[in-house]
């Protein structure tokens, strides 16, 4: 529920039903409204205040309080609700990055909350499951503004309104997340004292490591920018979001091709039931990229009368490019609006050839280079692990410990409490 509604305010801005009418309120045109994912500016500035924080604070109450900060009426400052008062771009902007901001971290906290509570071979098959939330959000989002725009002579306008509905959705499950949102699974209300240990001890036989660290470390820093491995999966990330911002380029796009205003809403809809289904067969990895590329080739090959064919063509492209890695996915969301240049409408050959290239082929490419790498280093640390079992040797390390004299000492416990990085744990067998 958390993620859909991030993304529900997310989308907040580019929803097809209410586009016209803010444009006329606002003043802006298309190449402001690209603009005004400013959103993504405040996303990548809180990365490292945000990630520290979260090391710092629990993590279940950090979460909550993100979701609160971003959407709802927190100390008198809500700011999905200051969306209604924008009556022109300069007003929009602040208004976009302060949600980026506070939603910046969210993510990361509900993957860790993931690593947490399943297995690596668990999380593989509910990855998919997870990223439902985000093309799921245009369902609710699709029939409200439906609703809406179904109205006569509003009192309020309808993106004004839809502005209000998304700050009181966020306000709720705000509330509930932060009483039962975990911090770890040792502090989770819904499992019993049983549960929690089971589900502790079952990651840690899984991974070998500890299930929560709290500590930063320079030299851990370093070594993942050193490593070949983090590269391919920020370039992997780069490169695949470039065509992320099709997602709300749709809303422009389907008016274009002949879709009524009110009928865009519904379309948006079944787009993101479709999207859901995209994402549970998610697990196919880069081949999920091939349906991305046909139906971009569609958008640029199918004559601009063909409008249920470059309707499918669109639902297809935008439906199945999978899901992000933070820092990468905001770089490219800032940049792949710019990528929908307006005297390019309304092919924009350039917008899709650049997809159809950089999103959809360079992308799966990066991770086939990290499957390559991990399996080499899993064939050599099976071999290097068998070799120590046979000499009767068992992974451990030394800490240092106080004593109840006072006295420190050298306590050995299991590698995994050690704190270590995927380099230095030889014990670590990355999932595939």
């Amino acid at each position: 529920m958390a993620g859909v509604i991030q993304r529900l305010t997310l989308r907040s801005i580019a929803q097809k039903a209410c586009y016209n009418i803010l444009c006329s309120e606002t003043g802006i045109g298309n190449t402001e409204y690209n603009n005004v994912n400013t959103f993504y500016a405040g996303y990548i500035t809180a990365q490292i205040p945000g990630h520290y924080l979260m090391q710092r604070f629990p993590l279940g109450k950090f979460v909550s309080l993100s979701i609160l900060l971003c959407g709802s009426p927190y100390l008198f400052v809500s700011i999905i609700f200051l969306h209604c008062t924008a009556t022109s771009y300069g007003a929009l902007i602040p208004l976009r990055v302060l949600p980026g901001f506070f939603e910046s971290v969210l993510v990361p906290s509900m993957e860790v909350t993931m690593s947490m509570f399943f297995t690596p071979a668990e999380s593989i098959r509910l990855q998919p499951i997870f990223w439902i939330s985000c093309p799921a959000a245009p369902i609710p989002a699709g029939f409200i503004a439906y609703g809406l725009l179904r109205v006569s002579h509003p009192t309020i306008l309808p993106w004004k309104f839809f502005m209000i509905i998304m700050g009181g959705i966020t306000f709720f499950i705000a509330m509930g997340s932060w009483f039962w949102y975990p911090d770890n699974p040792a502090k989770a209300r819904f499992l019993t004292l049983e549960e929690r240990v089971q589900a502790i001890r079952r990651v840690h036989a899984a991974t070998r490591s500890a299930i929560e660290q709290k500590t930063f470390k320079r030299y851990q820093l370093v070594e993942a920018l050193r490593d070949p491995v983090s590269w391919l999966f920020f370039s992997a990330a780069l490169f695949l979001m470039l065509s992320n911002n099709l997602v709300f380029q749709q809303s422009l796009l389907f008016v274009s091709i002949g879709v009524s205003r009110l009928g865009s809403t519904l379309v948006s809809a079944a787009g993101g039931s479709f999207s859901i289904v995209c994402s549970v067969l998610g697990t196919l990895g880069f081949l999920w990229c091939l349906p991305a590329i046909e139906g971009g080739i569609g958008m640029v090959a199918l004559p601009w009368d063909a409008t249920l064919s470059l309707l499918a063509c669109m639902l297809l492209a935008g439906s199945t490019f999978g899901a992000t890695y933070i820092i990468a996915l905001g770089i490219a969301n800032f940049v792949s609006p710019q990528i929908w240049v307006a005297r390019d409408a309304p092919r924009y050959y350039g917008a899709w050839i650049a997809q159809i290239i950089i999103s959809w082929v360079a992308a799966p490419a990066c991770m086939l280079a990290v499957h390559w790498i991990l399996t080499r280093k899993n064939t050599e640390r099976r071999a290097w692990i068998a070799v120590q079992e046979e000499a009767g040797h068992r992974p451990a390390g030394l800490v240092e410990q106080v004593d109840e004299h006072g006295d420190i000492v050298k306590v050995e416990v299991d590698i995994s409490l050690l704190d270590l990085t995927d380099l230095e744990n030889k014990c670590l067998i990355s999932q595939l």
